[in-house]
């Protein structure tokens, strides 16, 4: 059996080595993810603050992204 370990990570390793390009869908949240947190950081927005502008801001409501920090 431990003769096989070697012959079969050989076989396996190219498929486990592969990666999936995400899709456009998961693409455009990456991008939102990426802009929404740049900008909650540009607030200095922390805790319930953050949070609730994170909120607005992924699901694209403009009022997440004009709210000014308290």
């Amino acid at each position: 059996m431990l003769r096989l370990l070697p012959i079969l990570l050989l076989v396996a390793a190219p498929a486990l080595a592969e990666t999936r390009q995400p899709s456009p869908a998961q693409r455009a949240q990456q991008e939102r993810m990426r802009s929404c947190n740049a900008e909650a950081k540009s607030r200095s927005l922390s805790g319930e603050q953050r949070q609730g502008f994170m909120r607005t801001c992924l699901r694209g409501q403009a009022s997440g992204a004009t709210q000014q920090p308290m």
